[in-house]
């Protein structure tokens, strides 16, 4: 999780609808496999791979991400989480990349940097904010390059030198909500104001009502490659 986003939540971050969601998006896509080293590649927080570590049968995770002040390291259940500002390699065998690289101007050589740093058989779960045309000064406040559609980032993975096992939209759910608010807010927004991120913490109910959308999401998102707010690629380095 961005760290400038969690700066905007007092409570739990877990009972947030929108991490929840995600998270249970990816234990859904890994759930042919067991992990038991995870490399969380501009981690933030550590707030996917920490999570990981408490819901699996993970035993280590590393979070990879250059606004650490410091390397440091600190038990989750017994486990090592270690917070590292640089790898030269890693022994993990899932990837996390949880709307990475959106963050760089390279985004290829961010991608092709870690597949080298791993070994044959690694997952791969890579995630992006998904279309262009929902640009808005949340992507400003979080400093975007860009926004992807499916076949963009599959793309990028691709050549990269990963295959691509699953390909998909999420949040598909919550698109009628974003599009009219992003438009207005992007036709009526002054020139000279500050970029603020959309996420908020909402009142309970509305949280758990977005929650249950998103949770019935998950038995289909797989096969979504029609939209949503979120790309997502499982690939593995061959």
């Amino acid at each position: 999780m961005d760290i400038k986003e969690a700066e905007l939540f007092k409570g739990a971050i877990a009972d947030h609808f929108y991490y929840r969601a995600k998270l249970a998006a990816v234990k859904t896509l890994i759930d042919s496999f067991s992990p038991k080293r995870i490399l969380d590649v501009g981690a933030g927080t550590g707030f996917f791979s920490e999570s990981l570590l408490k819901q699996t049968s993970a035993a280590e995770a590393t979070c990879v991400d250059t606004g650490y002040a410091s390397d440091s390291e600190r038990l989750v259940e017994g486990k090592p989480l270690f917070y590292r500002r640089h790898v030269d390699h890693s022994a993990a065998d899932l990837v996390l990349m949880m709307d990475v690289a959106e963050h760089v101007a390279d985004d290829f050589a961010l991608i092709k940097e870690y597949a080298d740093k791993v070994t044959s058989g690694t997952h791969f779960v890579i995630t992006v904010p998904a279309f262009q045309w929902l640009w808005s000064d949340h992507d400003v406040f979080l400093e975007h390059y860009r926004r992807y559609d499916l076949a963009a980032i599959e793309d990028v993975v691709s050549r990269a030198g990963l295959s691509i096992k699953q390909g998909c939209y999420f949040y598909l759910a919550l698109l009628p909500f974003v599009i009219p608010t992003r438009f207005a807010r992007n036709l009526f927004a002054s020139g000279a104001s500050t970029p603020q991120s959309q996420m908020r913490e909402l009142p309970a109910v509305i949280n758990a009502v977005l929650w249950s959308a998103c949770r019935l999401e998950l038995y289909v998102f797989r096969s979504n490659r029609w939209g949503g707010l979120t790309a997502v690629v499982h690939a593995v380095k061959p």
